[in-house]
């Protein structure tokens, strides 16, 4: 089954956001980090995995970013805080994209 994701790039600690969303995080995670793509993230070194959330249909994943995209940056910082208190970068955990 196929699964989409939306997810949160930071810089650093409570650093620059970006927000995206894709239906293969492995491969759209590692353009983040190789600078593959020009543009808002590699001119910003945006590239830590600091928050995401799984969906069964892309229009659902598209949906959610759009209204992340909308919230203030204190409400984004608290999501982000609630499952990554440490701003850890989720993409180097262990185990991470089975």
């Amino acid at each position: 089954m196929k699964r989409y994701h939306t997810y949160i790039l930071a810089s650093d600690f409570n650093g620059t956001l970006y927000i995206g969303v894709t239906g293969d995080l492995p491969s759209r995670i590692k353009a983040h980090k190789e600078h593959a793509v020009k543009g808002f993230t590699d001119k910003y070194n945006v590239t830590k995995l600091v928050y995401l959330e799984v969906f069964e249909t892309f229009r659902q994943a598209v949906e959610r970013e759009k209204q992340l995209k909308k919230w203030k940056r204190s409400w984004k910082c608290s999501l982000i805080e609630q499952l990554n208190p440490q701003w850890e970068d989720l993409a180097e955990k262990d185990g991470y994209f089975l």
